[in-house]
């Protein structure tokens, strides 16, 4: 499946936000060509959220362990909770020194934020895509999840005296 292809499955996901910044766009330039998964239903940029996924198209100047700058090569990343995160890539999913980066298809723990819990993939394949494709849907749900709680506590009255 191609990059294209897994960002059209991920547009079907109820609520969610494809950012996509374009060269010449309001955006950082370092972020033009990659793609950030967030939750929003009223399609607006979330404030002070980080997204549930990204496909990163690129080296960047402190993580060019995936080789993105080589032809055709791109990163899926999803943030994972912790469990899954240990179920994924067992014990050794915290210690960088043990994994091979540009390895391709196969879950490797995100070259700098393992500590979050994410995972990234380069170039999934049949060995990862319908696994990544199911932790993408799981990953929208929590966010989903976690934006309904954000909002109840704004609705919920402030504690005031009842007279």
């Amino acid at each position: 499946m191609s990059m294209h292809q897994v960002l059209d499955t991920i547009r079907t996901f109820h609520g969610v936000l494809v950012l996509s910044p374009a060269a010449g766009s309001e955006f950082p330039q370092p972020a033009w060509g990659d793609h950030f998964f967030y939750y929003s239903p009223d399609g607006t940029i979330p404030q002070n959220i980080q997204p549930y996924g990204t496909i990163i198209t690129k080296n960047y100047p402190e993580d060019a362990g995936s080789r993105l700058d080589t032809g055709g090569r791109w990163r899926l990343n999803i943030q994972l909770t912790r469990a899954a995160y240990a179920e994924l890539l067992g014990a050794d999913g915290q210690d960088r020194s043990a994994w091979h980066f540009a390895r391709t298809d196969v879950f490797l723990p995100h070259p700098l934020y393992a500590a979050q819990s994410w995972v990234a993939v380069v170039n999934p394949g049949d060995r990862t895509l319908p696994t990544a494709l199911q932790l993408l849907e799981e990953a929208h749900q929590s966010a989903k999840r976690r934006t309904e709680r954000r909002t109840a506590r704004r609705a919920q009255p402030s504690g005031g005296a009842a007279s």
